[in-house]
């Protein structure tokens, strides 16, 4: 970290604060530069609080020297020592700037891109926060063909017509499996697999139907 100024004393600190106040406008700029500047070792102390908050020391600096700057534009010398108001604004800007950079994070959060739907989409976080709850009647009425899925799977299929079903649409664990690899796990042609499946899902559809 850089070396700043030792800080005013008392009496040249009134001084400058005076001359803030009364002065021309020269002598009302030098004197504000030079309180500015006097007073940086006291933002850097402050600023050091923050320094485990995954932000540059720098930027920390920055933004506590806005504060800085915004106190000895509106410090009363009536009411207490520069030094004990200036480090509320100080601290002020920079809780702003971290509580600012927080709510910009969760932004940011929602926006990112956490999967693809099956059409190779992208989908975010508030995508799905965003999408209609699902109609209850409708939803009952998936469940119970599910059920109806679940028994005709046992009713009317064999074991190996209902392996591959359920590899195949991941109806066992939401994972779909590609006929290919079906195939190769089976010892099977792809085509083979294909075979199957069409003929399987044609006895569900039958079983559906009756």
């Amino acid at each position: 970290m850089k070396t700043f100024k030792q800080p005013l004393t008392a009496k040249e600190e009134a001084a400058y604060l005076r001359q803030l106040k009364e002065g021309n406008s020269g002598q009302r700029q030098t004197a504000k530069e030079i309180l500015v500047e006097r007073n940086l070792r006291l933002v850097a102390h402050i600023a050091k609080k923050y320094q485990n908050v995954d932000e540059d020391m720098e930027d920390l600096i920055s933004t506590g020297t806005i504060g800085l700057i915004k106190a000895i534009d509106s410090f009363d010398a009536g009411k207490g020592k520069l030094s004990t108001y200036a480090s509320r604004c100080i601290d002020n800007e920079l809780l702003m700037l971290l509580r600012a950079k927080k709510k910009t994070s969760r932004e940011v959060s929602l926006y990112e891109p956490i999967g693809t739907d099956r059409e190779g989409n992208e989908i975010n976080l508030l995508d799905i926060i965003e999408q209609e709850q699902p109609d209850v009647i409708e939803q009952m009425a998936v469940e119970e063909h599910l059920k109806r899925l679940c028994g005709l799977l046992n009713e009317k299929l064999d074991e190996r017509e209902k392996e591959i079903l359920t590899l195949r649409y991941g109806l066992a664990d939401d994972k779909e499996v590609t006929q290919r690899e079906i195939g190769k796990n089976m010892g099977i042609s792809r085509s083979y697999v294909s075979r199957i499946e069409k003929k399987a899902l044609e006895k569900l559809r039958e079983g559906f139907e009756s």
